[in-house]
Protein backbone atom coordinates (compact mmCIF):
# COMPACT_ATOMS: atom_id res chain seq x y z
CA UNK A 1 0.00 0.00 0.00
CA UNK A 2 1.01 3.45 -0.68
CA UNK A 3 1.67 5.58 2.01
CA UNK A 4 1.33 8.88 -0.02
CA UNK A 5 -2.59 8.19 0.12
CA UNK A 6 -2.96 7.27 3.92
CA UNK A 7 -5.39 9.42 5.65
CA UNK A 8 -4.74 9.39 9.69
CA UNK A 9 -7.50 11.23 12.00
CA UNK A 10 -5.97 11.91 15.35
CA UNK A 11 -8.35 12.53 18.31
CA UNK A 12 -6.92 14.35 21.39
CA UNK A 13 -8.00 16.87 23.40
CA UNK A 14 -4.05 17.62 24.31
CA UNK A 15 -2.76 20.03 21.02
CA UNK A 16 0.65 19.30 21.65
CA UNK A 17 0.30 15.41 21.22
CA UNK A 18 -2.15 16.03 17.96
CA UNK A 19 1.00 18.61 16.74
CA UNK A 20 3.61 15.97 17.84
CA UNK A 21 1.84 13.07 16.26
CA UNK A 22 1.53 15.68 12.87
CA UNK A 23 4.66 15.66 12.48
CA UNK A 24 5.60 12.30 12.93
CA UNK A 25 2.95 11.06 10.28
CA UNK A 26 4.08 14.05 8.02
CA UNK A 27 7.34 13.04 8.21
CA UNK A 28 6.41 9.47 6.73
CA UNK A 29 4.06 11.02 3.89
CA UNK A 30 1.02 10.18 5.85
CA UNK A 31 -2.16 13.03 5.24
CA UNK A 32 -3.31 14.07 9.25
CA UNK A 33 -5.99 15.56 10.17
CA UNK A 34 -7.07 16.31 13.82
CA UNK A 35 -9.81 16.99 16.42
CA UNK A 36 -10.38 17.50 20.10
CA UNK A 37 -13.58 15.49 20.44
CA UNK A 38 -15.65 12.63 19.71
CA UNK A 39 -18.50 14.60 18.15
CA UNK A 40 -15.87 16.34 16.04
CA UNK A 41 -14.62 12.88 15.07
CA UNK A 42 -17.43 11.61 14.35
CA UNK A 43 -17.79 14.90 11.82
CA UNK A 44 -14.76 14.31 10.47
CA UNK A 45 -15.21 10.40 9.94
CA UNK A 46 -18.72 11.56 7.69
CA UNK A 47 -16.58 13.75 5.50
CA UNK A 48 -14.16 11.73 5.24
CA UNK A 49 -12.99 8.15 6.75
CA UNK A 50 -9.25 8.10 7.14
CA UNK A 51 -6.99 4.46 7.16
CA UNK A 52 -6.28 4.73 10.66
CA UNK A 53 -7.49 6.39 13.80
CA UNK A 54 -5.35 7.64 16.43
CA UNK A 55 -7.54 7.99 19.50
CA UNK A 56 -7.29 9.13 22.97
CA UNK A 57 -9.26 7.51 25.44
CA UNK A 58 -10.06 10.39 27.89
CA UNK A 59 -11.76 13.29 25.93
CA UNK A 60 -14.33 16.32 27.06
CA UNK A 61 -17.31 14.29 25.59
CA UNK A 62 -16.34 10.44 26.40
CA UNK A 63 -14.47 7.92 26.42
CA UNK A 64 -13.04 6.63 23.23
CA UNK A 65 -13.03 2.72 24.53
CA UNK A 66 -16.75 3.45 23.72
CA UNK A 67 -16.08 5.02 20.59
CA UNK A 68 -14.47 2.03 19.10
CA UNK A 69 -17.67 0.05 18.83
CA UNK A 70 -19.40 2.98 16.88
CA UNK A 71 -16.53 2.68 14.56
CA UNK A 72 -16.03 -0.56 13.68
CA UNK A 73 -19.85 -0.80 13.30
CA UNK A 74 -19.86 2.19 10.55
CA UNK A 75 -16.06 1.78 9.42
CA UNK A 76 -15.09 -1.20 9.62
CA UNK A 77 -11.42 -0.59 7.82
CA UNK A 78 -10.46 1.77 9.51
CA UNK A 79 -7.35 0.87 12.02
CA UNK A 80 -7.96 1.92 15.59
CA UNK A 81 -4.84 2.83 17.77
CA UNK A 82 -5.77 4.21 21.08
CA UNK A 83 -3.61 6.25 23.20
CA UNK A 84 -3.92 7.03 26.29
CA UNK A 85 -1.79 8.02 29.70
CA UNK A 86 -3.54 5.33 31.97
CA UNK A 87 -1.96 2.36 30.56
CA UNK A 88 -2.86 -0.21 32.84
CA UNK A 89 -3.62 -3.91 31.92
CA UNK A 90 -7.21 -3.20 32.38
CA UNK A 91 -7.55 -0.27 30.11
CA UNK A 92 -5.35 -2.39 27.27
CA UNK A 93 -7.78 -5.29 28.07
CA UNK A 94 -11.01 -3.17 27.52
CA UNK A 95 -9.82 -1.31 24.22
CA UNK A 96 -8.28 -4.58 22.99
CA UNK A 97 -12.30 -6.03 23.76
CA UNK A 98 -13.80 -3.19 21.90
CA UNK A 99 -12.09 -3.45 18.62
CA UNK A 100 -8.76 -1.88 19.00
CA UNK A 101 -6.14 -2.92 16.36
CA UNK A 102 -3.59 -1.41 18.91
CA UNK A 103 -2.73 0.46 21.80
CA UNK A 104 -0.37 2.79 23.14
CA UNK A 105 0.34 4.52 26.57
CA UNK A 106 1.44 8.15 26.71
CA UNK A 107 3.71 9.51 27.09
CA UNK A 108 4.88 7.54 23.46
CA UNK A 109 7.82 7.66 21.50
CA UNK A 110 8.63 8.58 17.92
CA UNK A 111 9.89 4.92 17.36
CA UNK A 112 6.78 3.29 19.05
CA UNK A 113 4.31 5.18 16.86
CA UNK A 114 6.34 4.45 13.47
CA UNK A 115 6.61 0.75 14.13
CA UNK A 116 2.92 0.68 15.25
CA UNK A 117 2.04 2.38 12.06
CA UNK A 118 4.19 -0.09 10.10
CA UNK A 119 2.19 -2.64 11.36
CA UNK A 120 -1.11 -1.27 10.87
CA UNK A 121 0.08 -0.55 7.57
CA UNK A 122 1.19 -4.11 6.89
CA UNK A 123 -2.04 -5.40 8.14
CA UNK A 124 -4.28 -3.48 4.89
Amino acid sequence: MNDKTEKVLIVDDEIDICYLLSVILKQRNLVPKYVNTLMDAELALKKEAPSILFLDNHLPDGLGVDFIKHVKKNYPSIKIILITAYDSPVEKQAALREGADYFIGKPFTKSIINTTVDMVISKQ
